[in-house]
């Protein structure tokens, strides 16, 4: 920084504050970089201190250590639990405070001790002069060597080579253009940061997977990741969907693995036990809070039960043999000793002809072991789920098939190896027997269904003993019909999705009635009214016990009636996500239609972008959370939910911001539910907003995910421009028409709404309108999936492609009788947006 010094009292003025701050550390040493004319010395205490206030660079020395040896490392600051992220001479410390960080004559970044031996260096090749390199640690904790002459330009940066802990925005795998393999190692010990016995990484197999080795030997494995999330993990629909993972797989020989999270204060360690957790910081507590750990039981153990062998941690013996095979050494294991695993007790048919047995006999079959982790080793197959058990079948060496939507067909060959039951999620797991084992397996079937079919006559008389005493109560209110309706929408819902009948039923939605929401909102009071739209009117309420609430109340001129009112409570009583409005519960009293949501005091996000003094509320960093903040929600609907929503809906209206301006989408009365199998579907009834809707959907009624994305490039596009899509400057129809423009002139960067606008972002907002631009383009099949737009808007330096024409869709002359949307005219409300059910 250059300041300009007009006169003697005014440079008094700043030696005497210079002075001053010098008498604390912090003060003086709290730079986030180093020039070859600026070293770091460790007899000086001096650091470098993220513009976070994240994270600190310098010397230190691990906690409760025997001795005094200094390491150069990145750890978190002002926490008082030492916890080191990063080291750079883990091999070499130093025994005195004699150390020193600098740029060295050929432009590296090293680590010298007080003979100026040196320890440890960057060890890239630079093509500047020394002077021409410095480093800055960024407020996400990744260090960099940058060229200074060549627009920043990374040489070298610590995120590349992590150690043992993984930070957001960071990336582990394999990268095919680079070569590069990204992992993590874990310490020796709690005290000693050198080279441990565990490591950490990627692997890609036929389809990715995370494994954990010791001393290169495997100690325990995720399973396939199946687009979503890796299918050989307990509670895997749960587990890394809450944390925004994401794994970029270009089927080339690149596969990374990401994670962001809106905490700095989060992160993932491989620990010197060989373990993975993932901790963040609890203020309360003032310690680390640890969530998901891998491997979490004994089962987890790799091949613990060796081939053939199931492992259940909930089971004493934890490990048994599948149906139809026996240990092979009964006294090993009778002793617990299960590594060698268990036999076939009968041949497959292929083997009985092979050891001339006639022609074999019947043909094999296949016995279905619901909820399992996957064997390793497995190999893939084009054939459909129809087809896949055919194609086993006719193969002598499958032992084994199982079918995932997100992978398809997987086999296996030889000896199925590391195997685990699940409670709660896993695959079902297709293993080959021998026809003679399926006589004694039926006879098993037919005891347990007979027994099931006895509880279940018993269960139903008494169920309908209770309701014939119940129905004979005087007095009992009659249940309202539509709210019987609902009932049954729900359990339409269930009954063609078995996974969503575990998630929230509508019986456990809370029910409110009419007189305590009036009482809430002053009896819909002027006052208490947040906004109007195509629904009816918005009111803020206060619930008897204090929670603040927003009520929306079906209008009786609404185009939006109970079907909209009864889509909405059920799909988004079924979402559980921290970028989705959450639900509070419905009232259906005579005429009488409302929705009950959390209350938003910051209003929705057109609120701010398109009003001048607001708009600089939302500075660079905090629109790029808010990008990210509603991708991560749409991914949620899109893919990582237990339904699969379409939103077709989606706009700035309908995204809310709590009270830390995260993004919450709302408004789920237009979504569709998709099943697993749905990839597209078709209407005759278009429904939206026109100027978010794809061509696709608008021209034709054909929706899918990539309408959605369409309908996020749009608000992106809002976003970085604080300009509404309906924009016309000169000739230009609307926003997109601006943009494309602007992009294929050079001047993306001149889009960014100029209340945030700076230099130093120029390169992270043209990415952010490129990004934007492939999200609008006008096939839907050269448009990003939701992942992939994550991936692109979290991920530094990589190539982009360039995108293709975006659609042009221009705002139609509204009909009479058509509502119109009233955003240019009238301020949002705060809690929920507003949409017609016609187009317009």
């Amino acid at each position: 920084m250059v300041v300009l010094l007009n006169s003697r009292p005014c440079f008094v003025v700043l030696i005497l504050l210079a002075a001053f701050s010098c008498f604390s550390p912090r003060l003086c040493f709290g730079e986030d970089r180093i020039t070859f004319s600026t070293p770091i010395k460790d007899s000086e205490s001096k650091t470098l201190l993220s513009k976070s206030g994240v994270f600190r660079f310098g010397f230190f020395t691990p906690v409760n250590s025997t001795g005094r040896l200094r390491y150069v490392g990145i750890w978190y600051d002002k926490i008082p639990v030492q916890t080191v992220v990063w080291v750079a001479n883990r091999e070499a410390p130093i025994n005195d405070t004699s150390g020193v960080v600098s740029i060295s004559d050929d432009g590296n970044l090293v680590v010298t001790d007080g003979r100026n031996s040196l320890l440890w260096s960057t060890n890239v090749t630079v093509p500047v002069a020394p002077n021409e390199t410095w480093v800055q640690l960024m407020e996400n904790g990744n260090l960099r060597l940058q060229d200074n002459r060549n627009n920043g330009e990374i040489l070298w940066e610590s995120f590349k080579h992590p150690y043992s802990s993984m930070l957001p925005r960071m990336s582990l795998g394999i990268n095919n253009g680079t070569g590069e393999n990204t992992g993590l190692t874990s310490w020796r010990s709690y005290t000693d940061p050198s080279t441990g016995n565990y490591t950490v990484g990627l692997v890609a197999f036929p389809f990715p997977e995370l494994l954990i080795w010791k001393n290169k030997v495997p100690q325990w494995r995720s399973g396939p990741w199946n687009g979503q999330v890796f299918i050989g993990l307990p509670d895997m629909d749960s587990l890394l969907n809450i944390d925004g993972f994401n794994l970029n797989n270009d089927n080339q020989g690149t596969v990374l693995l990401t994670f962001a999270n809106d905490s700095f204060l989060y992160h993932f360690n491989l620990d010197p036990n060989g373990a993975i957790y993932q901790r963040d910081w609890s203020t309360s507590m003032n310690d680390w809070r640890v969530g998901v750990r891998f491997p979490s039981t004994d089962c987890d153990e790799y091949n613990r039960c060796g081939p053939y062998g199931s492992c259940n941690y909930r089971e004493d013996p934890q490990c048994k043999c599948i149906k139809g095979f026996v240990p092979r050494n009964n006294t090993e294991w009778s002793l617990g000793n299960w590594i060698s695993g268990c036999v076939r007790r009968a041949p497959l048919r292929c083997e009985r002809v092979k050891n001339g047995s006639s022609n074999g006999g019947k043909e094999d079959w296949f016995l279905k072991v619901q909820k399992m982790k996957v064997p390793v080793n497995v190999q893939p197959s084009l054939a459909n789920a129809q087809a896949c058990p055919k194609v086993c079948l006719d193969n002598c060496s499958c032992t084994a098939y199982a079918y995932d939507q997100g992978i398809g067909c997987m086999l296996w060959s030889g000896s199925l190896v590391d195997m685990q039951s699940f409670l709660g999620s896993g695959i079902d797991l297709y293993i080959r027997l021998s026809h003679s084992e399926l006589k004694a397996h039926s006879k098993r079937a037919v005891m347990i269904t007979a027994l099931v079919l006895g509880i279940v006559f018993v269960s139903a008389v008494c169920v309908l003993l209770a309701c014939l005493k119940l129905k004979k109560r005087p007095g009992e209110p009659k249940k309202d019909r539509s709210v019987e309706q609902l009932l049954k929408r729900m359990e339409e819902v269930n009954s063609g999705d078995e996974a969503a009948s575990n998630q929230v039923k509508l019986e456990e939605l809370p029910l409110f009635e009419f007189q305590v929401l009036a009482t809430a909102t002053d009896d819909f009071s002027l006052r208490s009214k947040l906004g109007q739209g195509g629904f009816g009117p918005v009111y803020k309420g206060k619930l008897p016990e204090g929670q603040e609430i927003a009520v929306k109340r079906l209008s009786r001129a609404s185009g939006q009636g109970l079907e909209e009112l009864m889509n909405e409570v059920v799909v988004i009583s079924k979402l559980q996500h921290r970028n989705l409005v959450k639900l509070l519960g419905c009232c259906i009293e005579g005429e009488e239609r409302l929705l009950v949501y959390e209350y938003m005091p910051n209003k929705s996000l057109d609120a701010y972008l398109f009003d001048p003094l607001k708009q600089k509320i939302l500075d660079w960093k905090t629109r790029l959370n808010i990008m990210e903040g509603i991708c991560r929600g749409l991914l949620y609907l899109h893919r990582d939910s237990r339904l699969r929503i379409i939103h077709r809906d989606l706009k700035a209206s309908n995204i809310l911001l709590d009270d830390n301006l995260n993004p919450k989408i709302s408004d789920f009365g237009l979504a569709r539910v998709f099943r697993a199998n749905e990839d597209e579907a078709n209407t005759r009834r278009v429904v939206g907003t026109y100027g978010y809707m794809s061509p696709e959907y608008a021209m034709e009624g054909l929706f899918s995910e990539k309408s959605d994305v369409f309908s996020l490039g749009v608000i992106l596009l809002e976003i970085i421009s604080g300009r509404r899509n309906s924009y016309k400057k000169d000739n230009y129809p609307n926003l997109l028409a601006y943009v494309w423009t602007l992009w294929n002139e050079g001047e993306a960067a001149s889009l960014a709404d100029p209340s945030v606008f700076d230099e130093s972002f120029e390169k992270e907002i043209t990415k952010c309108v490129q990004i934007s631009l492939l999200c609008v383009q006008e096939v839907a099949n050269d448009r990003p999936n939701v992942s992939t737009v994550i991936w692109m808007l979290t991920t530094e330096n990589m190539d982009l492609p360039e995108p293709k024409q975006p659609a042009f869709i221009t705002r139609r002359e509204k009909s009479e009788g058509e509502s119109s949307d009233q955003s240019s005219q009238k301020e949002s409300i705060n809690d929920v947006s507003l949409t017609s059910v016609t187009g317009r």
